[in-house]
């Protein structure tokens, strides 16, 4: 994964550092333009960072009254989802430009539940697996920070705050998400100057700010040996890495 980023991160820095000849200027005067539209799509990984309660009295009402279970769980892997969206970026000076771009990010998280207390013949804990799904509605709002303009490239920088509202939740599942989110972006890109519009990859690293856990959802679980699983995590936090491209 690691090598993933670096790769993707080398590559920019490639684009940025381009041709060192003046060459002629596509669309020469598409900065100087006080606001303009565009549509974005892409594709990001997903990742959640699980806290674990640690060791859990759970009722399973068969009579015999509470019993304790340990029970770990993790996002074991990073899952792929991808972006659809549009933008409206207002030119603030020659370097700075505030950009809102509301998108829906589509994406299901591979969760792991292995039960310390319930083990194999084997030794080996018993596990449960749940995707859990979501469907944001994102309204991203970036400052970016721009280059200097050299021949058709001109890379940038960007911070900004992204709320995000979750439309997939289900009541049946062992852990459930709440209906809204904040994230914090760092990224960086750049603008691709091209004959007939501006192409504009941009790598964007978001991390959410709360605990985005349902934690009313036991209460509202029909099969009680849910519970379990359930009660095992305390706070979740979202992790996202976004590679979008722009059409402007």
């Amino acid at each position: 994964m690691k090598r993933n980023i670096y790769t993707i991160l080398f590559f920019f820095c490639v684009l940025a550092a381009g041709a060192q000849e003046r060459t002629v200027q596509n669309r020469p005067y598409t900065d100087l333009r006080q606001f303009h539209f565009g549509v974005l799509v892409g594709t990001h990984l997903q990742d959640m960072e699980l806290l674990n309660a640690g060791p859990k009295f759970i009722d399973l009402e068969d009579g015999n009254g509470p019993v304790e279970k340990i029970i770990s769980a993790d996002q074991d892997r990073w899952d792929a989802g991808f972006t659809v969206g549009v933008l409206g970026e207002l030119r603030l000076n020659s370097t700075f430009q505030f950009r809102v771009a509301p998108a829906l990010y589509f994406g299901t998280r591979h969760i792991t539940f292995r039960n310390l207390s319930d083990r194999l013949p084997n030794g080996e804990p018993t596990e449960q697996v749940q995707g859990l799904k979501s469907a944001y509605i994102s309204c991203a709002l970036d400052l970016i920070a721009a280059a200097p303009r050299f021949n058709n490239h001109r890379p940038y920088v960007l911070l900004g705050i992204n709320p995000m509202l979750n439309l997939s939740s289900k009541d049946d599942d062992y852990l459930k998400l709440k209906r809204s989110d904040v994230f914090v972006e760092l990224g960086l890109g750049c603008d691709f100057y091209l004959p007939y519009f501006k192409l504009r990859p941009e790598l964007k690293f978001m991390f959410g700010l709360s605990n985005c856990l349902d934690m009313n959802h036991g209460k509202n679980l029909r099969d009680k040996r849910m519970l379990m699983y359930t009660n095992s995590v305390s706070d979740a936090r979202s992790k996202i890495i976004a590679l979008t491209f722009y059409f402007e």
